[in-house]
């Protein structure tokens, strides 16, 4: 990993020069080591799934009985109808299913393997027995025969529900299931109880699914006017505060206006000579407009009294923020970290699901109450349930912790370094190779510390999910504490463990080492990280609002052309959400970039006053920002006792320069 030869010059001095060190050493060894074996503990519950014939039930589908099909199969001692040659049966065939058993999570169905899918729909059991003779895949029970589907007494119970509805075998996993959008809102109406009207959720999936071009383009547009803002930031940065202002006012106030205008012009709208279900899906929409409008009106005031309270700080977080777009200017390469970050997660938790999904059918045969074969794991094993939770949960974090540390380090780099021009190739890439060669283990702390705080919580939400209804008063407001609480403590965590990132990237030390130094720096500028923080988050919050706005906006203005046969309600929804999360991603690594320079910057001022020897390392601007905060400090000083107080802080680290 190639710590091995540095790892003798791990001792650290009691004083240290707070720069970045060319001769690094390996950090948190034991918990690489640990972090190593649990992911060798994750490899082994996928291989054992697959050497005990999961992947093979996964893939190509068993029937009831444990036939696997697509193959030959050996006879199960006690089961009937186990142990045969479905080489040429290799699609598998629920007789109901549209029968969804949600508490264990199966189709209540008998499942058969057929050598075909019916993609027409069948109405009647002559219709079954034409299609066995033409395709040569009998849909009903193996004891029956083809010729017997009309004549015999137990055709009804033996073979499908009528309707068959048309079906199509499931790419790569060989399953028949419907394509009629009805069956799906079954589905849905099952998992989704708060539903009173089934008519109701019927017309927002039909929405959906009629919608589905628009919600593609809306989310590209969201994706693609993220990029921008992030392109913006980089060369506006000394004005963006106001722009965004400005703009997130324009905004809420135009989308506020629009929502009231649509809804009263839907309102006057002649309704003669309507149809029922057009009527109905109009009422829908004009009722969401109503609360779409009500809810945009009360974001709006709250909004404008948080802007008003806010708005003598907002000086405050300039500096930073036009040196956090000079970053970018140098390290282009930051912009697509989310991109990286997000493919790595999805790498990731496709292979957890398909672990996952192996779990599900992984096991020993056994025999149930109605006479079909399940598979099950029994003893120790059975708990790798929970083991495979830990590991989505760890693995997840570690891979968010690396991105943190990766950014962390660049930017270390950059401000470290006095003449940008001499900046290394791609620090970007040099940081992630840091990463890998010494600091993975500390990374991996982290994330620990912080996958014990998720979980707890995480086990709580459940009970009190489960519990809901039923407990009272007094247990659910301890678990309803009990979950904030631990969410609080869950952010602080994350805040400090991105700092300890950094401290780690500027002295490779270790995690406990680099929390507790990082933690005196912030505690001694606690109102400037209450200031900065407080201002550059709430900003960079309105940069998300401003996008989703505007995503908004534009999928009322289209969905509005629809508004005769389409409930757009949810698609609305849908986008917004999908926004919001795209806008989060690009703008956390501005987020980011702000509270490494600001931990830089307070360094930089507690540990050199601008002598000879003892030199700056921050920007210009950032010293422009020390020299106008002592000014106004002064000012302040002269004017009020609660200014001078919120700027003293401001200017502490460099009342020697």
């Amino acid at each position: 990993m190639g710590c091995c030869s540095s790892a003798s010059s791990a001792a650290q001095s009691s004083k240290r020069e707070w720069k970045p060190l060319e001769d690094r050493s390996c950090t948190d060894i034991p918990w690489l080591l640990l972090f190593i074996l649990f992911c060798i503990g994750m490899g082994f519950i996928c291989g054992f799934s697959v050497a005990t014939g999961a992947a093979a039930r996964l893939v190509s589908g068993y029937d009831s009985y444990g036939n696997i099909c697509g193959q030959k199969n050996a006879k199960l001692e006690g089961i009937p109808n186990s142990g045969m040659d479905h080489t040429h049966r290799k699609y598998v065939f629920f007789l109901d299913p549209c029968n969804l058993d949600l508490i264990n999570r199966k189709i209540k169905s008998v499942a058969l393997c057929v050598a075909a899918c019916p993609r027409q729909e069948l109405k009647t059991l002559s219709d079954v027995q034409k299609f066995a003779e033409i395709n040569g895949s009998a849909l009903c029970s193996y004891s029956l025969k083809p010729s017997e589907y009309t004549t015999s007494s137990k055709a009804p119970v033996l073979c499908p529900k009528l309707p068959v509805p048309a079906s199509a075998p499931i790419p790569f996993f060989h399953r028949c299931a419907p394509v009629n959008i009805s069956c799906y809102a079954k589905f849905a109406e099952a998992l989704i109880t708060f539903v009173s009207d089934n008519s109701v959720l019927h017309r927002l999936i039909s929405g959906v699914m009629t919608s589905k071009e628009i919600i593609l383009g809306l989310c590209l547009l969201s994706l693609v006017l993220s990029m921008i803002l992030m392109v913006i930031i980089r060369y506006i940065s000394r004005i963006l505060v106001w722009i965004l202002t400005i703009l997130v006012i324009l905004g809420s106030l135009g989308g506020t206006g629009v929502l009231w205008w649509l809804y009263a012009k839907q309102r006057k709208s002649p309704k003669e000579a309507v149809i029922p279900e057009q009527l109905q899906i109009a009422e829908d929409n004009l009722r969401a407009l109503l609360i779409y409008a009500i809810a945009a009106t009360v974001f709006t005031v709250i909004l404008f009294l948080i802007m008003l309270v806010m708005r003598k700080r907002v000086a405050l977080t300039i500096a930073l923020f036009h040196v956090a777009g000079k970053v970018f200017i140098h390290l282009p390469l930051l912009v697509f970290q989310p991109f990286w970050t997000f493919f790595a997660l999805v790498l990731f938790w496709a292979y957890w699901i398909m672990t996952l999904l192996f779990l599900g059918t992984t096991g020993s045969a056994v025999q149930n109450e109605q006479g079909f074969v399940e598979f099950r794991v029994s003893g120790p094993l059975q708990y790798m349930w929970w083991y495979h939770v830990v590991g989505l949960i760890w693995i997840s974090e570690f891979i968010l912790a690396c991105q943190q540390m990766t950014v962390a380090g660049a930017v270390v780099t950059y401000y470290f370094t006095r003449d940008k021009r001499n900046l290394p190739f791609a620090p970007i890439l040099a940081s992630v190779n840091r990463l890998i060669r010494y600091h993975l283990g500390t990374v991996a702390k982290g994330s620990f510390i912080i996958t014990l705080v998720k979980i707890p919580r995480m086990i709580l939400m459940y009970i009190h999910s489960q519990l809901k209804g039923k407990e009272n008063a007094c247990a659910r407001c301890v678990l309803k504490s009990c979950i904030c609480c631990l969410w609080c403590l869950e952010k602080c965590l994350n805040y400090l463990n991105q700092n300890a990132y950094t401290a780690t990237a500027i002295n490779s030390t270790n995690f406990c080492t680099s929390a507790k130094d990082a933690f005196v720096i912030l505690v001694e500028n606690a109102l400037r990280v209450a200031a900065i923080n407080t201002v550059g988050d709430f900003m960079l919050f309105l940069g998300k609002v401003l996008i989703v706005c505007s995503t908004g906006l534009a999928g009322i203005m289209l969905l509005n052309y629809q508004q005769d046969y389409t409930v757009w309600v949810l698609p609305l929804i849908i986008v917004c959400l999908f926004a919001f999360l795209v806008a989060h991603c690009f703008l956390s690594i501005y987020e980011m970039v702000v509270d490494v320079l600001f931990l830089c910057f307070a360094i930089d001022t507690k540990y050199n006053d601008g002598s000879p020897g003892r030199e700056f390392y921050m920007d210009k601007v950032l010293m422009e920002f020390v020299e106008n905060s002592r000014k106004a400090m002064k000012e302040a000083g002269k004017g009020g006792v609660a200014d001078a107080r919120e700027l003293k802080p401001m200017a502490s680290g460099a009342s020697s320069a």
